[in-house]
């Protein structure tokens, strides 16, 4: 047993190799220990041999722009988190940002930043626009109207320069369904750390979205990821660690990274009932077509 398996500080054991190599398609290598080199190294150890590094503010959406071009296997996303828009309209001290300027910026200042995420995905090397979308957890309803409107910019940028969309749906399912329906969705759309139920999934199905499941779907009370997970089509699903966030379980609450994407592969091989060689194959070949690399 490892010296630090019983501190619940310290990052989880390596986990058995995976046969058939996969991709981390929801990652911040940007809130993670070690350099950027370690944490790929440590994932190809275990078949996780791409990442996609997902932008949450200008400065992380620059950082991940920079990365992707400095590394063959990282794939880039750029975007204004939803709790970032609220920050940027009206100083919110709940936002996303590290940037830590915190005086009302008003709509000005968010068509300013959008212009800058504009910018950067028209890069090649970055694959996707997002995360976006909603979040009514932390956003009160006087944040809902720039989550919106940054979500529906985001839509159209994702789409004029023919990039992935990346969703955050957090206690805003019907919100988001509806915004892309009156928008008119990307070609290709994942909706990021899927938090609906069989219900929804079925919906996203209909509409040709990837539905990407993370650590969280190993989780005792999260029955509906797995329900959800049972009836998507095979070939809209994708894995992702969102990490540092989501450990998957029996690891839940230590340091999350690429490299424990086995975990999860190996949980969500059982709830669909095949073996992980074959799910593995279907989630790396999803997660290229999804992103188009």
């Amino acid at each position: 047993m490892p010296s630090n398996a019983g501190d619940k500080n310290a990052p989880p054991p390596l986990p058995a190799p995976l046969g058939v190599e996969v991709a981390d398609s929801h990652t911040h290598l940007d809130m993670q220990s070690g350099t950027v080199e370690e944490g790929l190294a440590k994932a190809a150890s275990v078949g996780v041999t791409t990442v996609v590094q997902v932008g949450c503010d200008l400065a992380g959406s620059r950082w991940a722009a920079e990365t992707a071009a400095a590394h063959d296997r990282v794939h880039a996303t750029v975007a204004l988190h939803p709790n970032e828009a609220p920050r940027i309209v009206h100083g919110d001290p709940d936002g996303w940002s590290r940037q830590r300027a915190r005086q009302p910026g008003g709509d000005a200042a968010l068509d300013e930043a959008l212009a800058e995420i504009d910018r950067l995905a028209a890069l090649p090397q970055v694959k996707g626009v997002g995360e976006t979308g909603l979040d009514f957890f932390r956003t009160g309803p006087e944040g809902k109207e720039a989550q919106e409107r940054s979500f529906r910019a985001h839509i159209e940028i994702a789409k004029r320069h023919g990039k992935t969309l990346v969703i955050h749906d957090r206690d805003a399912h019907a919100d988001v369904l509806r915004v892309l329906k009156e928008e008119g969705a990307p070609e290709r759309t994942v909706f990021h750390c899927y938090s609906g139920d069989a219900d929804m999934a079925e919906i996203c199905a209909r509409e040709g979205y990837y539905m990407s499941f993370a650590g969280n779907v190993t989780f005792k009370n999260a029955q509906n990821l797995r329900d959800a997970l049972a009836v998507a089509p095979p070939e809209l699903v994708l894995v992702e660690t969102d990490a540092p966030f989501l450990t998957p379980a029996p690891y839940r609450g230590r340091p999350n990274a690429p490299y424990l994407i086995p975990v999860t592969v190996r949980a969500m091989a059982a709830v669909r009932g095949t073996d992980e060689d074959t799910l593995a194959a279907a989630l790396g070949a999803n997660t290229a077509r999804a992103f188009g690399y």
